[in-house]
């Protein structure tokens, strides 16, 4: 069972496909500490805990504006670093290194802790662990890297203005709270094909807040409990189906390269972050 959040006195709006907040203050992050980044930021978080963070875009320097840099830091007063992400330069598709070194940013480093891998029209991602490939692994498949989540984009064929819709898949959970490893031994047996066969078993489907219609204001509205201060179509809740009221992760803009990621049990720092990079990556079918 979960803690349910008081729903405090003001508003997000949606207009003009963006959103707009009312509310300034910024709640800080509660005392985290960890001893293991690379265990910390792969583990759920603790159930009743919501991780404050935020997330910097660094898009200076001559070809940062097409491959930006991503940092996510606790937001406490430390400013905690977590996680670091980039696009790579010579992939088919939409391609994200993740990595515990804001400096190294390689796929063969020892600091490489997943991926973010989209399909062609960029509105399916999954999100790999950094063990290894299955056509490399043990036989067993011990060794063999782990699905952590799959984000789908709905797409826009009216083109029409509006919130996004998006829907996330991750493993299940055990009694112990710890996640139900997902290994596929090919492309035909990950998050995807498993969530379109309706094959559901130890898999949780997350999607995000349809904002409310508010007749006053002639706009959309959402409540971000005052961690988002300025208006973007990034903006966005999760929540399950079956309680609304449990925002599992929020992530919205308060600067033009500043952006607030909360997330709670059952997300971990990598699957939050790279639901995070998956919302900056160009959707042409989407928009």
């Amino acid at each position: 069972a979960h803690p349910l959040f008081p729903i405090l006195p003001f508003k997000v709006s949606l207009r003009k496909n963006a959103l707009i907040c009312f509310e300034q203050e910024r709640a800080p992050s509660p005392e985290i500490e960890f001893d293991n980044l690379e265990k910390f930021v792969l583990e759920p978080a603790a159930q009743g805990v919501t991780v404050k963070c935020r997330v910097t875009r660094d898009q200076r320097g001559m070809d940062k504006s097409l491959y930006p840099l991503y940092y996510l830091h606790l937001d406490n007063e430390q400013k905690t670093f977590l996680l670091a992400g980039r696009k790579r330069k010579k992939s088919a598709t939409s391609n994200y290194l993740i990595s515990i070194d804001a400096t190294d940013l390689s796929r063969g480093g020892e600091n490489f802790v997943g991926k973010l891998r989209s399909n062609l029209m960029g509105t399916k991602f999954t999100v790999f662990d950094n063990n290894v490939n299955p056509d490399r692994a043990l036989p067993d498949m011990s060794n063999a890297r782990q699905e952590l989540a799959a984000i789908v984009y709905e797409t826009n064929v009216l083109g029409m203005k509006g919130p996004r819709r998006m829907m996330v898949i991750i493993p299940g959970m055990d009694k112990d709270n710890e996640r139900v490893p997902l290994r596929p031994r090919n492309d035909c047996d990950g998050l995807l094909i498993r969530h379109q066969n309706r094959r559901m078993e130890n898999l949780i489907e997350l999607h995000n807040k349809t904002p409310v219609w508010n007749e006053d204001s002639a706009s959309h509205v959402l409540n971000f409990n005052g961690r988002v201060t300025q208006a973007s179509i990034k903006n966005f809740q999760i929540v399950h189906n079956k309680d609304l009221d449990y925002i599992v992760m929020q992530f919205g803009r308060i600067a033009d390269d500043i952006f607030t990621l909360d997330y709670k049990y059952p997300l971990c720092a990598v699957q939050a972050f790279a639901i995070a990079l998956s919302s900056f990556d160009g959707k042409i079918a989407c928009e």
